[in-house]
């Protein structure tokens, strides 16, 4: 579980990224975290794994406080993706990237052989081995990234905005890739991001607008809180837009009711 308590964190003294998030994220999760850009959702997900340090309040993971006694071996649990997949492969090939945390670990050369094996298998990008990341699709390096995480078995993997760069059939990829991780192997994951659709797939929906929250719960009570979701500026899917571009139509206009089971039909799963 992560407990995250009163916390704050600005940037400087105009730009206030947090004020007094209050947070809880239970073991096998997958946790939505949904927001425009400076509503303060990546500033959290730094925060998460201590490449920043609050101003003030605390996060938890299992009773472990987040601070810089136990920076190691809470990052031992959690793995983070980036949205740019170019920035987070430093490996020559495939192989070498996932095999760099084990390296680091000093991890036995036949169990890393072994975890490079099976984690590349599992993100389908075994047959890829000695593939160098120039000849690589976008989602195909988020999908090495991934693997990386896994092979270090790390409890929690985020997602800061990693498909936000990706053609639609990589989008695809990722978020098939997360909800196996979530359903066989209870992974904890939080994704953040600003796209519904893939928020909609999710356990939980945290909004996050001027770094507070204001709104959480399942994808299905979240979605009837219109007005709160287009307030934040958030990236519609497409078939919401078009009841946007309708909404004021004769038809709607006469009858609620049709116009909120539309809007809620466009956002079922």
């Amino acid at each position: 579980m992560i407990e995250i308590k009163d916390l704050w964190y600005q940037y400087t003294k105009e730009d206030q990224a947090l004020r007094g998030i209050d947070l809880t994220i239970n073991d096998g999760e997958w946790l939505a975290i949904l927001g425009h850009n400076g509503s303060g959702k990546s500033t959290l997900s730094k925060l998460l794994v201590g490449l920043l340090e609050a101003d003030k309040g605390t996060i938890k993971y299992d009773d472990i406080l987040l601070n810089a006694e136990n920076l190691n071996k809470i990052r031992q649990k959690v793995g983070i993706l980036f949205q740019n997949p170019d920035n987070q492969f430093v490996g020559v090939n495939v192989k070498y990237d996932v095999a760099f945390g084990l390296e680091n670990r000093n991890m036995p050369r036949d169990v890393m052989h072994e975890l490079v094996e099976k984690w590349t298998k599992e993100v389908g990008m075994f047959d890829y081995l000695e593939r160098e990341p120039n000849t690589l699709s976008g989602g195909q390096k988020q999908r090495v990234a991934i693997a990386g995480i896994l092979a270090l078995n790390c409890d929690v993997i985020i997602l800061d905005e990693a498909t936000s760069m990706l053609d639609p059939e990589g989008v695809k990829d990722i978020t098939n890739l997360i909800v196996n991780l979530r359903d066989n192997y209870k992974k904890t994951i939080i994704t953040i991001t600003h796209d519904l659709d893939i928020a909609k797939l999710a356990d939980r929906i945290v909004v996050l607008k001027d770094g507070q929250i204001i709104g959480q719960g399942k994808p299905e009570d979240v979605f009837k809180q219109r007005e709160m979701l287009q307030s934040s500026n958030l990236d519609m899917p497409f078939k919401m837009r078009i009841y946007n571009e309708v909404e004021n139509d004769e038809v709607l206009s006469k009858n609620k009711k049709l116009g909120e089971v539309l809007w809620q039909y466009h956002l079922e799963k």
